[in-house]
């Protein structure tokens, strides 16, 4: 497992499990991960859980929030309990 800050800020980072997957966790909680076929998965929990966190999801998935939303919608990105 690899793990480094996310765009240098404290309680922000990016894990990498031993599968190649890469997570995106602020403070203590899973958002999101990024499997090795390239395929999104948000925490159903806490992908929306604050502004700031948000903010750091949007750097993650270089898009913002709307773009998120639909792709939720639309889904290809699935809602799942990463925690």
């Amino acid at each position: 497992m690899k793990v480094e800050n996310f765009q240098g800020v404290k309680n922000q980072f990016l894990i990498w499990d031993e599968n190649g997957n890469c997570f995106f966790q602020s403070y203590q909680s899973i958002i999101a991960k990024n499997d090795v076929n390239g395929k999104i998965f948000l925490d159903e929990k806490f992908w929306d859980y604050s502004k700031t966190m948000g903010k750091y999801r949007n750097l993650f998935l270089g898009e913002n929030k709307k773009q998120t939303e639909n792709k939720i919608k639309e889904g290809i990105y699935r809602l799942v309990n990463l925690n």
